[in-house]
C-alpha cells in the first residue's frame, strides 16, 4: 500500500497524519507526538490532503438509512462515508470509522465493512441501556451513601462494604470508587455514617463468625432409669442473682462431700445432632447484650438444678484425706432437691448451719492448693449488661461465698479426674505449666505484672498439673450445660457407668479440638464485647470520672487500672508517681471504631 504526506491513517486505535515517506514512515498523533513505524503498523483511511488532526470529529447522517441499504452487501470506508454524509473526506472518513469501531450498526475492517444484524443490534442496545440504568443507579447511590440517606435496597450493596468492615474480605470495589480507604475501620465508619449499622453497634460476634440463634433441635423426654435418691440432702445451688441455667450444686453429709451437676449427657447422646451442634458451638456465648446458649433452651428448662422440685443430677461424691485430696470417690445418677441461692444470700449464711461446714472445708481446701503453688489473682472484676440501649457495668465484689463456690467445683474437678485415671477413662484434663516468675508482691500492679507470665490452660488427653490451681491432675465437669468440653466428661463418665465402655483417647482429643477452635471465637468474642460496651459507657458517661491505680511503668508510659470499669488505659507522664499510686482521671475522648479510651488527670 502506498502512503503520501498528509494522508490519513489509522495507527492502533488513533488516527495519524502521515508526515513523511521513507523506508518507515513518520506520523503525527492527536496529541501532537511524532513516530516512525512500518508500513503494516498502520491502516490507510483516506489519501487526505489533512493538515490537522483536530478537524476529526464525530458527525451526525443517514445511519440508519446505510444500515439498511448495506443489508446483506459489505462496502468499503470511502462507500460508508458517502452512504452516511454524502462525500468521503479524511473528516467523514474518521467520522464512519467511528461508528465501525463502535458496533452498533457496522462492524468490519476499513475494506471491508458489514451491516449488524438487527437481532444483534437490538441485543447490543438492550445491554447499552441496562448499562446506563446501572450507572445511573450507581451514581444515585453513591449520592445517597454521601448524604447518609439510604433506601432499603441500599443494604444489599453494602453488605460487601459490611463484609471489609468484619475483616471477611480484604478488598471492597464499592469503598475504592466511593474514594475510601479498604481497611475495616474505614468501612466501619462508612456504615455507621449511612446508619446501615448504629452507632454502637457491636460487630464482634459477626467478625468471630459465632452463632446467634438459638439452637432449633428438639429436645428428647429424660429416659426412665435408676437413679440414687438424695432427696434427704441439702443441696445449694450458689449462682448470680440473674441466673437462670444453675448447672451445679453442693452438699455435705458427715464427712462425705457431694457436688450435684446437671444431667446433661442423660439427653445428649454421643454423636446426637444435639451432641454435634454444642461441638460445633463450643460453649455459651455471654454477651452484654444477650446470652447464646449452645443447647436449646428447653433443655436448659428441663435439667438446671433448682427449676423443679426435684431435678436429675450427675452427683460426684467423694471424701477428704488429711491432705486434702478426694478419695473414695463415687459417681451416680441421682434424683435432688435443690435450693438457690444468690452469692450475696449466701455471703450472710457462711457463719451458721451447712453453709458453715462447707467454708470451713473449702478454706482447708484452699489452703492445700495454694501450698502447692496455686496461685490467686484479685483483679477488678465487673459485670457489663446492656438494657435498653443503655450500658450498666456493676463491680463483682470479692465474695467468701463465690470463692467457696470455686473451691467445690474445683475439688469436683480433682475428683472427676482422678476417677478417670483410676479407671482409665479418656476425657478432656485441663493443664497449665507453671508461670515463668512468682507472684513476688500482693498488690495490683504486682498481680498484673504476675498475669502477664501466666501460659494459657490446655486441653489436652492426657494428665498433667494445672500450676495455678495447685492441682496435679484437673478437669472442667461442673457445667456441662455452658461447655461442651464438660459435658463430653460427663458422656464418658454416663457410658462407663452405663456398661464400662468410652470413646478412646483419638476420638476425644478430635472432639477436644473441634470444640476449642469455636470456643476460642466464643472466648475472643465475649472479651471484645465487653470491652466494646466498656466503650459505648464512656460515650454514654462523657462526664465520668474516677480513680485509677498506676500498675505498670515503661519510661514516661505508664499503665493504668480503672477498677470501677475494670479496664486498663495506657498515657505518657513525665514524672510517674510510684507502682499502686491512685490517680483521678476524667475521660476525654472515644473512639468505638479503633477501640480507644482516652483520658487525663484531675
Amino acid at each position: 500500500m502506498n502512503f503520501t504526506v498528509n494522508s490519513l491513517v489509522l495507527y492502533k486505535t488513533y488516527p495519524a497524519r502521515v508526515m513523511a515517506v521513507s523506508e518507515k514512515i513518520e506520523i503525527e498523533l492527536p496529541a501532537g507526538q511524532q513516530k516512525r513505524v512500518r508500513p503494516k503498523d498502520i491502516t490507510l483511511l483516506h489519501n487526505g490532503p489533512i493538515t490537522s488532526l483536530a478537524t476529526l470529529t464525530p458527525l451526525q447522517g443517514n445511519v440508519q438509512e446505510a444500515w439498511e441499504l448495506l443489508q446483506g452487501e459489505s462496502a468499503s470506508l470511502a462507500d460508508l462515508a458517502d452512504l452516511i454524509f454524502g462525500e468521503f473526506t479524511p473528516v467523514t472518513a474518521w467520522a464512519a470509522w467511528l461508528m465501525v469501531v463502535d458496533g452498533l450498526w457496522f462492524c468490519g475492517e476499513p475494506t471491508v465493512i458489514e451491516m449488524v444484524p438487527e437481532v444483534q443490534r437490538e441485543a447490543e442496545l438492550h445491554s447499552r441501556q441496562q448499562k446506563l440504568n446501572q450507572e445511573a443507579a450507581w451514581s444515585a447511590f453513591v449520592a445517597r451513601v454521601k448524604q447518609g440517606d439510604l433506601l432499603e435496597e441500599d443494604r444489599k450493596p453494602l453488605a460487601e462494604v459490611e463484609r471489609l468492615a468484619l475483616g471477611h474480605i480484604e478488598k471492597s470495589h464499592i469503598m475504592r470508587e466511593l474514594g475510601y480507604q479498604e481497611s475495616p475501620e474505614s468501612a466501619h465508619r462508612l456504615l455507621i455514617k449511612v446508619n446501615y449499622w448504629a452507632a454502637h453497634h457491636n460487630p464482634f460476634p459477626q467478625r468471630f463468625k459465632v452463632a446467634l440463634d438459638e439452637p432449633k433441635i428438639e429436645v428428647p423426654p429424660l429416659p426412665q432409669e435408676a437413679r440414687q435418691d438424695l432427696t434427704h440432702l441439702q443441696a445449694y445451688a450458689i449462682d448470680d442473682v440473674e441466673s437462670s441455667d444453675a448447672d451445679d450444686a453442693v452438699s455435705i453429709d458427715g464427712e462425705r462431700i457431694w457436688v450435684h451437676v446437671a444431667d446433661v449427657a442423660a439427653l445428649v447422646a454421643v454423636e446426637s445432632e444435639l451432641d454435634l451442634e454444642a461441638q460445633s458451638r463450643g460453649a455459651n456465648l455471654y454477651l452484654p447484650e444477650m446470652i447464646i446458649p449452645m443447647l436449646p433452651h428447653a433443655l436448659t428448662t428441663a435439667l438446671a438444678l433448682g427449676m423443679t422440685d426435684c431435678s436429675p443430677a450427675l452427683s460426684i461424691s467423694f471424701c477428704l484425706d488429711e491432705a486434702m485430696t478426694p478419695t473414695d470417690i463415687k459417681i451416680t445418677p441421682s434424683t435432688i432437691c435443690v435450693t438457690r441461692c444468690p452469692y450475696s444470700e449466701a455471703n450472710e449464711q457462711l457463719d451458721s448451719g451447712i453453709l458453715s461446714e462447707l467454708h470451713a472445708v473449702s478454706q482447708a481446701y484452699r489452703v492445700r492448693r495454694f501450698q502447692a503453688g496455686a496461685a490467686q489473682l484479685d483483679l477488678p472484676e465487673v459485670k457489663v449488661r446492656v438494657k435498653e440501649q443503655q450500658v450498666e457495668i456493676t463491680p463483682l465484689p470479692s465474695l467468701d461465698s463465690r470463692e467457696m463456690v470455686t473451691d467445690f467445683m474445683l475439688m469436683a474437678g480433682e475428683a472427676v479426674a482422678l476417677f478417670c485415671q483410676q479407671n482409665g477413662i479418656a476425657i478432656p484434663y485441663a493443664t497449665q505449666v507453671a508461670p515463668s516468675q512468682p507472684l513476688t508482691r500482693q498488690s495490683l500492679s504486682g498481680m498484673f505484672a504476675f498475669r502477664r507470665h501466666f501460659k494459657p490452660s490446655r486441653l489436652q488427653v492426657s494428665p498433667e498439673p494445672h500450676a495455678s490451681l495447685g492441682l496435679d491432675a484437673y478437669c472442667r465437669a461442673t457445667s456441662p450445660l455452658r461447655r461442651y468440653s464438660d459435658l463430653l466428661v460427663h458422656q464418658q463418665l454416663r457410658s462407663f457407668l452405663r456398661d464400662g465402655t468410652t470413646l478412646d483417647e483419638a476420638v476425644v482429643s478430635k472432639k477436644i479440638n473441634i470444640a476449642n477452635a469455636a470456643a476460642l471465637s466464643v472466648r475472643k468474642t465475649e472479651r471484645q464485647s465487653n470491652a466494646h460496651w466498656k466503650l459505648v459507657y464512656l460515650k454514654q458517661n462523657p462526664k465520668w470520672q474516677g480513680e485509677a491505680v498506676l500498675v505498670d511503668q515503661q519510661g514516661d508510659r505508664v499503665t493504668l487500672l480503672i477498677p470501677e470499669l475494670a479496664m486498663e488505659s495506657k498515657m505518657r507522664l513525665q514524672n510517674a508517681p510510684e507502682l499502686d499510686s491512685i490517680l483521678e482521671l476524667r475521660v476525654r475522648d472515644v473512639d468505638l471504631i479503633d477501640g480507644r479510651s482516652y483520658f487525663q488527670l484531675l
